[in-house]
């Protein structure tokens, strides 16, 4: 122990800190609809007019399907996602920074 205190003591750097990014602000609307049409009478939740750059569009399907326990694909530039979603999706976009949600 005495080998170690005889060791000369480290300056105190100062602890920089991170740099606080902002939360990204998300689409100001988005449109949710359920079809059937032209799906084998399978029905889907297709989320409009979020105005996403392609390579968003993919990372906020993931999100969404992995919150909603769900598949789906993004067509255009549409989120498709399986199943009747219409009552859970509104909260989940909400949360993402959508502001206006509308559900027809």
């Amino acid at each position: 122990m005495a080998q170690r205190e005889a060791l000369p003591q480290a300056p105190a750097a100062p602890v920089a800190q991170a740099p606080v990014k902002a939360e990204p602000k998300g689409p100001a609307r988005a449109v949710v609809r359920m079809e059937r049409k032209g799906r084998g009478g399978k029905e889907v939740t297709v989320v409009e007019h979020l105005e996403l750059p392609a390579a968003q569009r993919e990372v906020w399907l993931k999100a969404l399907k992995n919150s909603l326990g769900c598949g789906g694909v993004v067509e255009d530039d549409t989120l498709v996602l399986q199943g009747d979603q219409r009552e859970r999706l509104p909260a989940l976009l909400e949360a993402r920074g959508v502001r206006k949600v509308t559900v027809g």
